[in-house]
């Protein structure tokens, strides 16, 4: 780090200290947007099944639907607009003369910040985590309108395909399907009909299995197989198991990410594809990629080490903690195989490879799922990717979100593989060099 962004961070951080009410940007350039105060929050729980034979975006939320948790006391005011980073660390105000100490990787926390600033982006947003432990690395969002949300922590987006990987769960744990299961069919790329449920010999000729439908994205398979093996309380199961419809323990408050499971065979086949009636959070999102890293072990996501108040500690976390074992080992590592399609020859395979087919992450096995979906008015593109490397020992857990006008330069894969690459590359991993920023 050059001595002036040093000096900069040092002035931040005392900053922090002596005028801890007022914002202040992250150095490089991009800010941190802030927190939302509970009661702005959307929350998007849902019954169990709830009945709906439609498939457009979600409708407004339900009071009676779960609502974000609080976080402790010593952490109600934390202001994550005025984050200083250092090669020490990094600060943020947690009101009054507190300051928290944060857990991010300062090299790895700038860089995305400059990454989200190189691609100017209207919407995006980015977390990484340790699977193992719930730690956060690395925390950013952008919104090019200027509007202050905390985008990490607001479930306002569809799960899209990445959705899949819940219904993939619930196909091998509760269906017993194998990852290696091959099915047929014909249509469905964009869209799925009544139809396209229908298996017909005649007409389905090409085939995949589970896992290639994973890293393809293949809705109809999805949308076919849980047609005949789930039903609603088997999907809405492993959706709750795996974070949907309750609230997150986190840091600052989480909005909830809802599941609204059509009661219809089309709209539930559907939904299990992804097509909407379900959202997601960034940070669920990641927290999704890093429990099925884990081998099933959901650990609680925290970015706070600790909050002092002038030399006194009046907070400080407990560490890693397990919230829950969200599904089987087995179910986990079927997981793993059928996401690990997606960077090795599927929908990410393009991202993570330059154009003469040279991986930009040499000798390191990337597995994740991306999710593209959009909604019709307003025009919006929704792009998600959520993974975790490597894949035997994973180190980290990602997920990115990009929302952009019809007109686009750049997915949330490409942002994640950026990420991705920057992580390993700072960490001296063989043949990876860091993304270019200009």
């Amino acid at each position: 780090m050059s001595a002036g962004i040093a000096a900069q961070a040092a002035a931040l951080r005392e900053a922090v200290r002596a005028r801890p009410r007022r914002a202040a940007s992250i150095l490089v350039g991009v800010s941190l947007v802030g927190v939302i105060a509970p009661a702005a929050l959307r929350s998007h729980g849902a019954p169990a099944v709830a009945p709906s034979s439609s498939v457009a975006a979600p409708a407004a939320p339900k009071s009676n639907e779960p609502k974000p948790l609080a976080p402790p006391a010593p952490l109600s005011q934390l202001d994550l607009r005025s984050v200083a980073i250092d090669d020490n660390g990094a600060v943020a105000s947690a009101g009054g003369s507190r300051v928290a100490h944060l857990t991010f990787d300062p090299k790895l926390q700038l860089f995305v910040n400059r990454v989200l600033g190189k691609h100017k982006l209207p919407q995006a947003a980015v977390v990484v985590l340790e699977p193992s432990t719930g730690k956060v690395l690395a925390y950013a969002s952008r919104d090019q309108s200027g509007a202050t949300k905390d985008l990490n922590v607001d479930a306002f987006a569809p799960s899209a395909s990445v959705f899949k990987v819940v219904t993939g769960a619930a196909l091998v744990q509760i269906a017993g399907v194998s990852p290696e299961l091959k099915t047929c069919y014909s249509g469905g790329e964009q869209k799925v009909t009544a139809a396209d449920l229908k298996e017909d010999p005649k007409k389905d000729s090409w085939c995949a299995t589970l896992a290639q439908a994973m890293g393809r994205s293949i809705n109809t398979i999805f949308a076919r197989l849980a047609a005949k093996k789930l039903n609603g309380a088997d999907l809405y199961a492993i959706a709750s198991q795996l974070g949907y419809g309750a609230p997150i323990p986190f840091d600052v408050p989480v909005t909830v990410s809802k599941i609204d499971l059509p009661t219809d065979t089309l709209g539930f086949a559907r939904t299990a594809a992804g097509f909407w009636n379900t959202t997601l959070s960034p940070l669920h999102g990641a927290l999704l990629a890093a429990t099925v890293a884990n081998g099933g072990v959901m650990m609680k996501p925290f970015l706070v080490n600790d909050v002092m108040d002038g030399s006194t500690v009046i907070y400080k976390t407990s560490g890693p903690s397990q919230l829950r074992k969200a599904i089987e080992p087995a179910t986990a590592s079927a997981l793993e195989k059928m996401m690990s399609e997606t960077v090795a020859q599927g929908t990410s395979y393009k991202a993570f490879h330059d154009a003469k087919g040279k991986a930009f992450l040499p000798g390191i096995e990337v597995a994740g799922k991306t999710g593209t979906l959009n909604n019709p008015q307003p025009v919006k593109l929704y792009t998600w990717f959520v993974g975790f490397a490597p894949i035997k020992n994973p180190k980290v857990a990602i997920a990115t979100l990009v929302v952009n006008d019809p007109v686009w330069k750049v997915k949330a894969n490409v942002v994640a593989r950026e990420v991705l690459q920057a992580y390993f590359a700072q960490n001296g991993a063989a043949g990876v060099n860091m993304p270019a920023l200009d």
